[in-house]
């Protein structure tokens, strides 16, 4: 991908899964790299990673929280200095709590809207008056399968995500003056530790729709994603079989819903319907 040579990138949630593998490609290909994260210890293994296959960029890491509105700013500022600019921006930063609607707590609902949707407009927002006044660059948010279609157990994940979806549809037409570009990704499930977290609270309705789903590696979901980017690409959806649910909710969105219902329809009828249902801690 000579197209990243000497390209500057930010990644957001970098530190593992899908923005780790991205980061490692970029290095490869000879990219300079600012790595956000949570976790300190998990980005100093990600740095020494990098530096182990990188072809020439500078590179850092830093640890943030995206939620942190000042943090995201005082960043940003920190890296177009040490980067000397910056290309690409990719909001990859997310969590996920599947469970029954009447029974996820209130702050889980606030959690995934305060990470996966505002952690990426601060981060946005953070670099667009950079990208305005360079007069190019390009922005990629991260959403998912189920940020254009639901499926039982994901209403806290699934709004947010949808919500990164409408916020991207915005930011492209609002930077279109100024030459940026704008990608927002569809990833269907990827091998990542966060899936990992998931398939352990995951509701039994929700692995009978989604159990039959082949599970993507995140070199091949960043791949994808990083190769969208540089075509310009405004839906990146990894994967045939995501490519495949893309097409089929987007042309005929009632064959879709049933063919989920009936999973769930068969499941209930062999497990038979939950009869207790607990209040939200």
């Amino acid at each position: 991908m000579q197209w990243y040579r000497g390209k500057k990138v930010f990644i957001t949630g970098g530190s593992s899964g899908i923005g780790k593998a991205a980061a490692k490609l970029l290095a490869h290909w000879g990219a300079s790299v600012m790595v956000v994260a949570r976790g300190q210890e998990r980005l100093e293994q990600t740095l020494e990673q990098l530096r182990a296959v990188s072809s020439g960029g500078t590179l850092a890491v830093r640890a943030v929280d995206v939620t942190d509105r000042k943090a995201v700013q005082d960043v940003a500022a920190e890296t177009l200095q040490t980067l000397g600019g910056l290309d690409v921006l990719i909001n990859n930063a997310g969590i996920a709590h599947p469970g029954y609607i009447a029974e996820i707590p209130d702050d889980i609902f606030e959690s995934m809207m305060q990470v996966n949707y505002f952690g990426t407009v601060n981060t946005t927002r953070a670099f667009v008056p950079h990208f305005m006044q360079q007069k190019g660059g390009h922005v990629c948010n991260v959403s998912s399968l189920v940020g254009f279609m639901g499926i039982f157990g994901y209403s806290a994940y699934a709004a947010s995500k949808f919500a990164i979806s409408g916020f991207s549809e915005c930011l492209r037409q609002d930077l279109l003056p100024y030459n940026v570009s704008v990608s927002v990704a569809f990833p269907p499930d990827t091998n990542t530790p966060q899936l990992e977290e998931e398939n352990r609270i995951k509701p039994p309705e929700t692995k009978a729709i989604a159990g039959n789903v082949k599970v993507l590696q995140p070199q091949e979901v960043a791949q994808a994603i990083l190769e969208g980017i540089a075509a310009e690409r405004y839906h990146i959806v990894p994967g045939l079989g995501g490519k495949f649910t893309y097409y089929m909710y987007r042309h005929f969105p009632w064959m879709v819903r049933f063919v989920i219902d009936s999973d769930l329809k068969r499941h209930l009828r062999r497990a038979g319907p939950r009869s207790e249902v607990s209040t939200p801690l």
